[in-house]
């Protein structure tokens, strides 16, 4: 299995209440993608980070191996999920994948 976990900063326009839709609308698409997306075992987004976090938003998820981690890269659900819902607000973004034995 292979986890792939990335975490998102806010661009500063999102970061009082319309920020709050933003992460709404970042968690509800890419949890969305569950079920769409061949090998994505789970996926989750965490949108409560605690104060001593520096980042808004973390997303979770476990692929059955790279293979299928690189097909989601691509995979145009995703692209589109990403293009409208991820990337026009975000300002940085931190990636980690592994594999879990």
């Amino acid at each position: 299995m292979v986890k792939h976990v990335i975490l998102w900063t806010l661009k500063d326009e999102y970061k009082g209440a319309e920020g709050e839709a933003v992460k709404e609308g970042i968690k509800n698409g890419l949890e969305g993608l569950k079920g769409q997306i061949p090998g994505l075992i789970d996926i989750k987004v965490n949108t409560a980070p605690l104060e001593s976090s520096n980042c808004d938003v973390m997303l979770d998820s476990s692929f059955t191996d790279e293979e299928s981690l690189k097909g989601y890269s691509v995979h145009p659900t995703h692209v589109e999920v990403a293009n409208t819902k991820v990337r026009p607000f975000t300002a940085t973004r931190t990636c980690m994948d592994y594999e879990v034995n």
